[in-house]
Order: C-alpha cells, then sequence, then structure tokens
C-alpha cells in the first residue's frame, strides 16, 4: 500500500466532527475517488439536525462547519440521486441562506451560541455557496470575514473576532487558521463564473497576500510555527501542505506562476518527512483540543488534497 492510500485509510479510521466529515468529503472528491465521497455525503445526510445541518456530532453549536459537507453532498447527489441526500443539500442550502445566525451585513457567525467570526469559516462557507450556484454570496461572505480578521500591517489574518465586544476573541495569527482561508480562496477562486471576473481579480489579491506573507515566515526546514510569527509556538506541519496546496491550485489555475512550484514541492517534501509508516501525518495541530503537536483528520485530508494537486 502507498503513502496516499494508507493516509486514506488513517483518515477514514478517525472520528469525525462536522468540519472533519467535511473536509475528508473534499479531499476524496478531489482524489476522484466516487465511492468513498458517496458513502460519506450519506453518512453526513444521515446526521443531519432538524434545522438542516449535515453531519452533526459531538454537540450542535458549529454554524459554518457542517457547510464544508456542501459541495461533495452536491456533488454525490448528482451522481446518485438518492432522496436523502437531496434533502440535505436542500436543508443544508436553507441554512447556509436564511437560517445561520449573522451579523447586521448578512456575514455569519463561526457558532450558535457567540457572535464571533472565525477565520476557519473563510474555508467552509463560501466555497459550498459557490458550488451551490451561489457565488455573489460566496464573495459577500469572504469580504465578512476579511474585513473582521484581515491586519494590512502583517498582512496575515487572526483566528477569532467577537462581534458584540468589538474585539479579537483570540487575535493570534494561527497557522492552520491562515491555511484555511487560503484554502478556502483557492476553491472559491476556481468556481465564481465567468462573468465574475472582477471578483476572481480580487479574491486572487487576497489570497496572493496571504501566500506572499505566510511564506515570508517559513522556517529553513520548510515547516512553520503554529503561531505563524511567534517562534515559541510548537513546529506544526498541516500549514506546510496548506499552503502546498493552495500554490499547486493556484498555478493549476493560472494565477500564480509555474516558477513558483518550486516552493510548493520544498513543502511537500518536508510533510513527506513527517508521514510515518501508517500513512498518519505527524506534528500537525493535534485533535481535540488543537494545543499541541499530534495528528488530526484535517492533518490527514490536507495531505490527501496537496497530492491530488502535486501533478497540475
Amino acid at each position: 500500500m502507498n503513502t496516499v492510500e494508507k493516509a486514506k485509510l488513517a483518515l477514514l479510521c478517525m472520528q469525525r466532527y462536522s468540519w472533519e466529515q467535511g473536509v475528508t468529503m473534499q479531499a476524496f472528491l478531489e482524489q476522484g475517488d466516487t465511492d468513498t465521497v458517496i458513502a460519506l455525503a450519506k453518512e453526513a445526510a444521515y446526521r443531519r439536525s432538524a434545522d438542516g445541518r449535515t453531519a452533526v456530532m459531538g454537540g450542535n453549536d458549529a454554524v459554518t462547519d457542517p457547510c464544508s459537507t456542501g459541495e461533495a453532498l452536491l456533488f454525490a447527489y448528482q451522481e446518485t440521486k438518492d432522496a436523502a441526500i437531496g434533502e440535505a443539500c436542500d436543508g443544508l442550502l436553507h441554512w447556509a441562506l436564511e437560517r445561520a445566525p449573522r451579523n447586521s451585513q448578512g456575514t455569519v457567525y463561526h457558532l450558535v451560541d457567540k457572535p464571533q467570526f472565525w477565520v476557519d469559516s473563510m474555508y467552509m462557507l463560501p466555497p459550498y455557496l459557490a458550488a451551490a450556484g451561489h457565488p455573489e454570496e460566496a464573495v459577500r461572505q469572504i469580504k465578512g470575514y476579511w474585513q473582521a480578521l484581515y491586519h494590512p500591517d502583517k498582512k496575515l489574518m487572526s483566528h477569532m473576532w467577537d462581534d458584540a465586544k468589538k474585539e479579537f476573541a483570540r487575535k493570534a495569527f494561527w497557522g492552520v487558521g491562515n491555511g484555511w482561508a487560503m484554502a478556502g480562496l483557492a476553491r472559491v477562486i476556481d468556481l465564481l463564473p465567468a462573468e465574475m471576473a472582477d471578483e476572481k481579480q480580487e479574491l486572487t489579491e487576497m489570497a496572493r497576500t496571504l501566500l506572499d506573507s505566510v511564506l515570508s515566515y517559513v522556517r529553513k526546514d520548510g515547516l512553520f510555527h503554529d503561531v505563524i510569527d511567534d517562534s515559541t509556538t510548537f513546529v506544526e506541519t498541516n500549514l506546510s501542505q496548506m499552503t502546498a496546496y493552495t500554490i499547486y491550485r493556484g498555478i493549476r489555475s493560472g494565477w500564480l506562476p509555474a516558477t513558483r512550484k518550486a516552493e510548493a514541492d520544498w513543502l511537500r517534501k518536508a510533510v513527506y518527512g513527517k508521514v510515518d509508516r501508517y500513512g498518519l501525518v505527524q506534528g500537525v495541530c493535534g485533535a481535540p483540543e488543537f494545543n499541541r503537536p499530534g495528528v488530526a483528520p484535517e492533518g490527514q485530508a490536507f495531505f490527501l488534497l496537496m497530492e491530488s494537486v502535486f501533478k497540475l
């Protein structure tokens, strides 16, 4: 069994909350593993709540995380016409567009019980909205998160903003958080229709800005610190593969030059040095508390996502 197949098996052995289920589904979708996507979609649909959220497990406070299942759910319904998956698609879209809590400008919060924006949502919600036929809303959500979390001086995004207190709940420039943002932008850029060329250019500039700033903090070993600009935090693996994925996808889509492939290849090589004999990507921001190096479903998923675009 090769490394990619081992990484797939390891991922499927991990318990998945809604965001974990979603990034897993997207990884298998981009790997072209149709049967697994459909099986995962059936489970996400089975675990949907009455308000439309899918893959609900271990709590009911996540707002945008369930939306990370959306693009793969849509694919699974198109392939199978399964009524339960179709109902899940309809319910999730109604949640995302109508029922999800949001501020007065319409930007969707990350949690049901706290009026907070998290950088994670840049990946969880906008790509799904674009894939579901609402690209204008996808761009609007990105701009809302960007306005709340982006720092022009650092050219990086903070982790959490409290919209009630009008202050950062966590100001730190979390590496994986900026990785979520870059990957979400890369996906939405690809999903925007041709008539939204201006918006695509705007998102491209955001993605390039984040990418260049993130890369300015890369260590000599091709890895990053958990908080990008804080060398006292632990060394972390997932941001390297998230960054490589963004570069490969940007090259494939034409908004990055092919000359940048060497950067992604270097990061990918560093990641391979952290994959163990069982296909587990070691040293990522570790589940379940994300306060130490370890393993996590999103660490496995982004290894597969990186590999899906490696050959361009």
